[in-house]
């Protein structure tokens, strides 16, 4: 295909990276961006790399931070008690839109899928097992398994249960209000916090 702009071409490759942009939105995107003054294109790459210079994970949930905490974890106004377990932190974005949980979050950054080759020391099983077995005045008293219902998530969930189940925590599990397959980030917010409502014991 004919081509006018190395630049262009490679602006446009690198969009196409992105999840689910395909090759003609890749191109209206760069389009855009060749559109726009280039101050405003410098704020935007100055963000981009912020982003990779800043963040890094939360030392008690894994969550993405700026901070060695988070500010959920440090929060005086959440529960302790209760942790919901989530695959990545984009799931702990799309439980807070709900407003219905105030305990504090673990992100696994991924789940059990042998397919793939993750097995559980690939994920932050370990992280979470330190935390539960932390003696402090305030003890986890439940976990909510809110993993997205696709078949690794089943096999996430039912080996989590197997692991936490002799330390006498209550283990929930979010209902299945959220359809099977789908993801916890594109539930809409009434869906996810009926979810919540009706989570049941694993």
């Amino acid at each position: 295909m004919f081509s006018t702009s190395d630049a262009l071409d490679s602006l446009i490759e690198e969009f196409s990276k992105l999840p689910q942009i395909g090759r003609k939105t890749a191109q209206r995107l760069a389009m855009y961006i060749t559109r726009q003054p280039r101050e405003e294109v410098e704020k935007f790459s100055r963000a981009l790399l912020e982003i990779k210079d800043k963040l890094r994970f939360c030392s008690i949930c894994c969550n993405i931070t700026e901070s060695e905490i988070c500010r959920i974890c440090s929060s005086s106004k959440r529960s302790k008690n209760v942790i919901c377990v989530v695959e990545e932190p984009q799931d702990v974005l799309a439980v807070e839109k709900t407003n219905e949980f105030k305990g504090l979050y673990h992100v696994l950054h991924g789940i059990i899928s042998p397919l793939d080759g993750i097995g559980p020391n690939d994920i932050k099983i370990h992280e979470l097992l330190l935390r539960l077995g932390k003696e402090n005045d305030e003890k986890v008293e439940e976990l909510i398994l809110a993993l997205n219902p696709t078949v690794e998530g089943e096999t996430t969930i039912l080996y989590l249960s197997r692991l936490i189940k002799p330390l006498e925590i209550k283990i929930t599990r979010i209902a299945r209000g959220i359809p099977i397959g789908s993801d916890l980030e594109f539930a809409d917010e009434v869906t996810l916090a009926k979810a919540f409502e009706g989570r049941v014991t694993v």
